[in-house]
């Protein structure tokens, strides 16, 4: 049996202090973005001029960031390579009219957002996070990192067969946590709440994205603390990997062949489909802009994206020593081997051969181990922005990540050696 990998503890613990301050896409992309600026790079607005100065920019867009790094003096169709990643993870959303309750108890409306293992969200002490919108028309990024919200399962007394037969959740009635006691339930109190914790005057808050979060913080785990455990791997794992990633590269542009970029969206988690999602038109608009912004035409735009790869950064599944008879035989990725490849012949993962001769290419210059992970036929196939990306913009795409175990859940696991693989082998790719 080969010995797990020794990795960078720095680094790791720097994850964790990401995941911590990430509650939600916006803050996600938030914390991003500070630590680009902290390596030179600068905030470009979608709604002005841009110009053809080189170095390191980047868009904010919601919870979704596209950043790049010019050289000096690069051609208008030098290619990219992108580092895609998402920033959103399933969880519980507050409702239009949050205000509810019965029987005393004061409850929040939530809904469900994307495919969440309900039952890791019981008997949890979650916190409230997300962004506020202001009557002035800006926006405003919130967090209640306490103990606030808890959604109470139902005793064994009340369900004896809970152990026999599975736990049985009703989305619209199991799910909506308990915050406080009172009949008293009145509308607007969940958000003059919240205007208080920011510091706002009643009635300034106008709109708002909300969720959940457990407030539990990420922790090695194990014997050798060679476990790391946290919420929202999925997939600000990959999120913090690609920016410290393209941080590192661009400490020495000389060496760069192409022009590195990280494309992080949200709404993977339910199809991409909006305008901060990866099926929306952001990355494409952005590279084009790159592109006629240094004097490009349509011609240098159409070379650059002939020429560009994407690697789509995901988590995936590590076998599990309880269930190894769900994955392939043949495919069991281990927590600390690397990273994964992820290969579906049916298009649910973008990879092919010569995608696949990329990724070992840069993870041979990194010297970080990689593994293939290939779903068994008899399991349904998950995907990601991959072969979303690949489609829509024509671009090479190869789809990777790190595997992990009880995806989905308000708190999942990884091997504590994989993140620094994984940005390794990410940056290796960005300055090949």
């Amino acid at each position: 049996m080969t010995s797990p990998l020794r990795f960078d503890r720095g680094h790791t613990d720097d994850l964790m202090s990401f995941l911590a301050a990430s509650p939600t896409p916006y803050h996600a992309v938030a914390n991003s973005a500070e630590r680009l600026e902290k390596a030179g790079f600068r905030q470009v607005a979608e709604t002005e001029a841009w110009d053809a100065t080189s170095g390191g920019k980047y868009v904010l867009r919601g919870g979704a960031l596209i950043a790049w790094y010019v050289p000096e003096g690069v051609e208008p169709h030098t290619p990219f390579r992108i580092v895609g990643a998402h920033t959103d993870s399933p969880n519980l959303r507050v409702k239009p009219r949050p205000d509810t309750g019965a029987h005393g108890w004061r409850q929040v409306a939530m809904e469900i957002y994307g495919g969440p293992l309900l039952n890791s969200w019981l008997d949890r002490d979650l916190g409230l996070a997300g962004r506020l919108s202001l009557r002035d028309g800006s926006d405003l990024l919130v967090n209640v990192d306490r103990p606030l919200l808890r959604v109470p399962q139902l005793a064994i007394h009340l369900d004896r067969a809970v152990n026999t037969d599975g736990l049985k959740l009703d989305k619209q009635r199991h799910l909506q946590p308990i915050w406080g006691l009172g009949d008293d339930v009145r509308d607007g109190d969940l958000i003059a709440f919240l205007e208080q914790e920011a510091g706002l005057a009643t009635g300034e808050v106008t709109g708002w994205d909300l969720m959940v979060h457990s407030v539990e913080p990420p922790a090695y785990l194990g014997r050798d603390q060679d476990l790391v455990a946290g919420p929202r791997m999925d997939n600000l794992l990959s999120l913090h990997a690609g920016t410290a990633a393209l941080a590192t590269v661009t400490t020495a542009p000389d060496a760069l062949s192409y022009i590195p970029v990280l494309a992080a969206f949200d709404h993977e988690e339910n199809g991409s489909q909006s305008d901060t999602g990866a099926d929306g038109p952001l990355l494409g608009s952005v590279l084009e802009r790159s592109v006629f912004a240094r004097g490009g035409a349509y011609e240098d735009r159409a070379r650059a994206f002939a020429g560009t790869v994407c690697l789509s950064s995901d988590t995936g599944h590590a076998v599990h020593p309880n269930y190894a008879e769900r994955h392939d035989p043949t495919h069991h990725p281990r927590a600390s081997g690397g990273p994964i490849l992820k290969v579906n012949v049916n298009n649910r993962y973008a990879t092919d051969g010569s995608g696949r001769a990329v990724f070992a290419a840069a993870c041979e210059k990194a010297g970080v181990p990689f593994q293939s992970f290939v779903s068994n036929n008899a399991m349904p196939c998950g995907t990601t922005i991959g072969p979303i990306t690949a489609a829509r913009h024509g671009i090479r795409t190869v789809d990777i990540g790190v595997p992990i175990l009880s995806m989905h859940s308000a708190r999942e696991l990884c091997g504590a050696a994989d993140p620094y693989l994984l940005a390794s082998a990410l940056a290796a790719f960005l300055e090949s």
